[in-house]
């Protein structure tokens, strides 16, 4: 197995000198190794891969409501659960500022693919953005960093049912209004320690317009009843939030992978420090989202970029490229047994578990 590094954005706040330690490469040896068109954005490209989701979101409801079948529904759910999932990773590449150079096409964009699947556009940009700044880091990374063993052991049992057990359908709701344990705070909330004051009105108008689209389902289901909730949202929207805490679980939850404290931590360890994964038929679907760790580099290149970025920077990284070649559910399977902790001690560790221990 090998790991993947890319490239930091020029845009992201972060000095591009800082993590190459010990490495044998250097960031600046990665971007000269990529094709400069890599890291331009194309307003018409992303405008479709948006438009072309919207579109099919819409198809899907106007099949399911024509054929109005209990042999379809099922169905339904998973294909427009599937298009929630992937209206998402549009707004994700909105949060990094890689759908276009616009930012007000971005936000605009943004909040268009985010708010309709019940996410706080600016709240979850801002939380998802300290995320990459500080991944692999156990003292500052925002999502899905473990926990260390002493605090495992303190962790209430319903607490370890639901991080290590239930995430699947349950792990971002609970995020999106409490973060991870350690953590303070809400996305919903200006005041939340995860934002800067100057981020106030951004906050507040995610959140307004959160609040509509909540009230918006409320009205439609006192109008048409329990049953249009569940059938045309609800089922969907857990379809969705199961894909999002399976994507994002397995791209940081992996026992091969490192973590780091204190000034042991750099950037470009922690970026390297993720792994890509094969979504077979959903690849393409969820506009390639398994090529993370080029994008854990090159935080704004597009998505639709990454692949060829991948390419031209695997023979530098060498051994330190990773990809998990394992069906997901088996990845999933062994991650949920063994990566529970890592240990109180130590400058760079990784996940274990009290069953692992015991080989």
């Amino acid at each position: 197995m090998q790991l993947d590094i890319f490239q930091l954005n020029q845009n992201s706040g972060i000095d591009s000198s800082q993590g190459e330690g010990k490495l044998p490469f250097t960031l600046k040896d990665l971007k000269a190794a990529i094709p400069a068109e890599c890291f331009q954005p194309s307003v018409i490209k992303s405008l479709y891969y948006f438009f072309r989701d919207v579109a099919i979101v819409a198809l899907l409801y106007a099949v399911a409501n024509y054929l109005d079948s209990w042999y379809f529904w099922p169905i339904f759910w998973v294909m427009q659960g599937t298009m929630f999932w992937a209206l998402f990773v549009v707004g994700h590449d909105c949060g990094h500022q890689s759908f276009s150079k616009n930012k007000w096409l971005n936000d605009l964009v943004g909040h268009l693919s985010h708010i309709p699947i019940l996410v706080p556009y600016h709240g979850w940009r801002i939380s998802h953005r300290t995320h990459h700044k500080n991944t692999g880091s156990l003292e500052n990374d925002e999502s899905w960093y473990p926990l260390s063993e002493s605090k495992y052991q303190e962790l209430p049992l319903l607490q370890k049912v639901v991080r290590y057990y239930l995430f699947l359908p349950l792990a971002y709701p609970i995020y999106l209004f409490q973060r991870t344990p350690g953590k303070e705070g809400s996305h919903f909330s200006p005041s939340t320690p995860l934002f800067k004051p100057s981020e106030k009105w951004d906050i507040i108008t995610s959140t307004t317009l959160w609040i509509c689209m909540v009230g918006l389902l409320g009205f439609l289901t006192y109008q048409w009843g329990w049953m249009w909730l569940l059938k045309y949202y609800a089922a969907p929207y857990i379809v969705f939030v199961i894909w999002l805490d399976l994507v994002t679980y397995l791209h940081h939850t992996e026992q091969e992978l490192p973590w780091y404290r204190g000034d042991n931590w750099t950037f470009l360890k922690g970026a390297i420090s993720t792994v890509d994964r094969d979504y077979g038929i959903f690849n393409h679907i969820h506009h390639d989202i398994g090529t993370h760790v080029a994008h854990h580099i090159f935080l704004n290149m597009p998505h639709y970029n990454l692949l060829k970025a991948t390419e031209a920077i695997k023979p530098i990284l060498g051994d330190y490229y990773y990809k998990s070649e394992e069906p997901i559910w088996k990845s999933l399977w062994h991650s949920a047994k063994v990566c529970h902790f890592v240990p109180d001690t130590g400058d760079k560790v990784y996940y274990t578990s009290y069953q692992e221990n015991k080989k």
